[in-house]
Formats: structure tokens, sequence, C-alpha cells
């Protein structure tokens, strides 16, 4: 068995279409297909079974026998029966097709009807009709339907949705070997359902199949795994072992105020009667391109900048050149760029990493406590690098030594967290685990985001606020 999909484009009702997938399957393959409410993940796996007007593109291979199990599958047959009880026009009111004869339709083998019921304990339910049954165990016997066709390519949309652990692991077990011989492509939102014997991870963004890699290349692997971990994952941002930075602050003050900002050098300027305002919990979005000024505005805040002082800038309660040190202002910042990255080439472990945003340091000086470790450890469990705690931070790559970056930053729960152009020099994997890590950030409503970027459309959900500054350099009057 063989599918090449190339160029392909696919139009649905309601005109939403796949666009330029691209998409090879061979034997002996079992396939995930993950991504993101309405990325088109479901429409793509449909196209399998012959959904779907291609409308554009070329594909090779066919399948003889197909079966697919659906939300919109099981839809369809609920809606069927639902028909065949309308009492208005029947002169006797039906009671629908049992259980039993919706199991036999299609040529499905009843031997392995009766195995897989017995494994689903379904037994009770044969002679009921099935529009009597609930959600879930309508969703059973579509599945044994599926299973008992026998079929060269198995098709399976949240097949796991609504189970028990005991039926989960029962079907876990009964696909595994059945992958021996079938096919099987599924698809999945939750990175902890991927079964062991899928070959081949693929991921659906904006109707196109963004990303697809096989198992056996584990770095591309792993970081598709982790955008899946971090963008379906119930896990919660970490708690911080000290609160006392954010106790500091007056909850009615706000965060930043720039006034009339003018920044030169020499001869020019660079930024003029700029104003800026940042509440608590206001998350933003700052853009503009190269020479805009936009790190020019990040050291006013931080107080690295030397003109901080000639501005009327106020930070977290310090009207700036009123004796403050850069101590108490930055005590209430987490920062996050690419120069800071080239700085910390330490050969120490990825939770001393995270561990030494306590101390603000690059690389780790003082003890752990026991509380500090066990923060550590569940942030690289929400990025996905469990078990990977004694690794060498230079060992990783440059997007996962990005992710543990803001981890270390976010450590302290700081009131403001910078990242400026956290996404600079990723790939696009890398940069899409970077934006979920925000994503989650945001959510959690622990710390103001400031987030810095030379692209205005590169939106980022939570982040509602944008402040876009145009290039002003020009001649000092």
């Amino acid at each position: 068995m063989q599918i090449h999909l190339q160029q392909c484009q696919f139009e649905f009702e309601q005109g939403f279409q796949l666009q330029d997938i691209n998409w090879q399957i061979k034997s002996g393959q079992h396939w995930v297909i993950t991504g993101a409410n309405g990325s088109g993940k479901s429409a793509l796996v449909a196209t399998l079974a012959g959904y779907g007007e291609k409308i554009a593109g070329t594909s090779e291979g066919s399948v003889e026998a197909v079966a697919l199990v659906s939300f919109e599958a099981q839809a369809a047959l609920i809606e069927r029966e639902r028909k065949k009880d309308d009492a208005d026009i029947l002169d006797v009111i039906s009671v629908g097709t049992a259980v039993h004869e919706i199991l036999a339709e299609g040529g499905t083998n009843a031997n392995i009807v009766k195995d897989l019921v017995e494994k689903f304990a379904l037994n009770y339910l044969l002679d009921r009709p099935f529009r009597a049954l609930s959600t879930g165990e309508t969703r059973k016997i579509l599945l044994i339907q599926a299973l008992a066709s026998e079929p060269q390519l198995l098709l399976l949309d949240e097949p796991f949705d609504g189970l028990d652990a005991d039926t989960l692991a029962m079907l876990q077990q009964y696909l595994a070997k059945l992958s021996n011989t079938v096919n099987i492509v599924m698809v999945l939102n939750r990175s902890d359902e991927i079964p062991d014997f899928i070959t081949h991870l693929g991921y659906m963004r904006n109707a196109t199949l963004a990303h697809s890699v096989a198992r056996a290349d584990e770095s591309g692997y792993r970081e598709l795994f982790q955008l899946l971990h971090l963008k379906t994952s119930d896990l919660r941002i970490p708690p911080t072992a000290d609160s006392s930075t954010q106790a500091l602050l007056n909850p009615d003050q706000p965060l930043v105020v720039l006034s009339d900002i003018c920044v030169k050098y020499d001869q020019l300027k660079v930024l003029q009667n700029f104003n800026w305002r940042i509440d608590t919990g206001q998350h933003w979005q700052l853009c503009g391109p190269n020479g805009s000024g936009k790190t020019a505005i990040l050291s006013l805040i931080t107080g690295d900048h030397p003109q901080c002082y000639s501005n009327d800038i106020f930070v977290f309660g310090f009207q700036r050149g009123n004796g403050e040190s850069i101590w108490q202002i930055k005590q209430f910042i987490g920062y996050v760029s690419t120069a800071l990255q080239w700085e910390y080439r330490v050969g120490t472990s990825l939770r001393n990493v995270i561990v030494s945003g306590f101390y603000d340091s690059i690389g780790l000086y003082s003890k752990a406590t026991d509380k500090q470790r066990q923060i550590a450890d569940q942030w690289l469990a929400l990025l996905g690098m469990q078990g990977r705690a004694d690794q060498s931070f230079n060992k990783l790559s440059f997007g996962d030594q990005r992710l543990l970056l803001i981890a270390r930053a976010m450590v302290k729960h700081p009131p403001l967290l910078i990242l400026d152009e956290p996404c600079l020099g990723l790939d696009d994997i890398n940069r899409q685990l970077v934006l979920a890590l925000i994503e989650k950030i945001c959510a959690a409503g622990l710390s103001t985001v400031l987030y810095v970027n030379h692209h205005s459309e590169d939106t980022i959900a939570g982040i509602e606020n944008y402040k876009n500054i145009e290039k002003h350099s020009s001649n000092v009057d």
C-alpha cells in the first residue's frame, strides 16, 4: 500500500479548503496527525476515505478497503437512524435498527465482531435499538464495525475520547497487534495518547500539513512531540519558591509608565515623544523594524540605558532617578534575549539552568534547595523534557536552549517578563514551540508579558495589546 499526495488542494462543505498538501504514506507506516482545533487534521485524514473534492495537485496510489471512525461518521449514522423513526410518516412506530444488525453491515467478520463485543463488554446491548445507545456506546459500536471490516487502511479520528482507562488500554493493545498487518492513521489531540507503534507524526496548521517527521528521527520527532505536549498538556505553570517580589508591588499602580521619551545618539534621534503605560496583567506585543528603538525602550525599562535618567520613567513604584538601584528594578523583571543565550555558555545541567533563575546568575553557584529542584523538575515536565534533567545545557538544540531560558526567567514569577525577539534564529518548528510556551505563560496570568518582535502579524493567543514603533531616526535640530 502506498499513497502519495503532491501539492493537493481539497475543498469541503462551507468552503473549507486544505492547501498545498504534500504527504506520503507507505506500507508499514502508522501516522498520528495532530494540530489545533480548526487546523484541518480531521479533514486531512477524511480525504483518505474519499471525502472532500480534490481541486488541485496530484494523488498516486489507492487502497481497496478503508474504514473511518470519526465524529462526522458517528453523526451520520445517528441521523440515518433518526430518519427511520418518523412517526408522522410511518403507520407504525419504528424502533430503529438493532445494534447486532448495525454490526453486521458492510460485510464485517462475525468472529471479529464477537471477539470485540466481548472485549468492549457490550453483549448486554446487542438487541437494543442503535438510537437508544449513549454517545460513548455508539462510538464503541463504530469502532467494532470498522475493526471487523478488515480494512487495509484504518482511519481513527480521536478513537480514545470518552473511553475509561481499562477500555483505552484494551484498545491500545488491540491496535498495536493490528498494526502488524494494517496501516493505521489516527487523529489525536493529546501527546500522552500516542501509541508506541506509531512510526510518523504530522502537524496541521492553518489547513496545511506544516510538519511531518519519522519517529526514527529522534531530534525532529522530539521537537514535534514537545510542541504537541505544550499545546495540549493539562500541566499548569509551576509555582515559585518565593512570592515576596510580587508582594512588594502596589497593585493599584502601573508597572511601567514612559512619558514623552526622547532617545538620541550624537546627532540622531531614535525616539521622540514616545509614551507607553503597562498595567499589571496587560500582555503586550512590541513591534517595529530594525533601528526603530525597541531595544532602547527595553533598556530604559530595565535601567541599562544611559539616558534613562534624563527621561520621565516610572517603573514598579520608582520614579527613575530618585535614588533607586538597578537591582531594585531588576528584581521585578525576567528577561530573555538572543544576547543572553550567547552569554549562557556554562556546561551546567538543565535543572540547574532553571534553578539559576532564582539567583539571576549565569550558571549555578549556590546549592539548590529541595523546593527549587522540585519546581525546576515541574518546568522540565511542562517543556516535555522530563528525564533530561541532568543533560548538559550546551548539548541542547538552539530552540531547546531558548525554552530553558524562558523557564529560567519565569521561575520566580516576575511581575514583568520581557521576551526580546525570542524566536530570532529559530526554525519554524522551534519557533512554534517558543510561541506555544509564551501562550501558556500568558494564560497562567502570573506575569505580565512584554513580547518584542519584528512582525505585528505574528500574534500570540493571550496577547491583546500592541505597540508598533515606526522607524524615526532623524537629525537633532
